[in-house]
């Protein structure tokens, strides 16, 4: 996957916040923007990366490293 073109700042925020598994609701008080700017921020990052999939999402904010890695223990 190559991202077409940068990701902004705020983009790159976002997408750390989805792959954390924030929601656009909670992303929106945390980043102190309305949620329709935060589904926009969506779309704009899914264009650039050429995927709508949250999995797509993950994968690239692992690949940018801006989110922790979780080891899977089990229950």
């Amino acid at each position: 996957m190559v991202i077409q073109q940068t990701l902004t700042k705020r983009e790159v925020e976002i997408l750390r916040l989805i792959a954390m598994g924030q929601s656009s609701e909670q992303i929106a008080i945390i980043c102190k923007i309305s949620r329709r700017t935060v589904e926009t921020h969506r779309r704009n990052i899914s264009r650039k990366i050429n995927s709508s999939s949250l999995v797509e999402f993950v994968k690239m904010a692992i690949r940018m490293q801006l989110v922790p890695q979780y080891v899977y223990l089990g229950d």
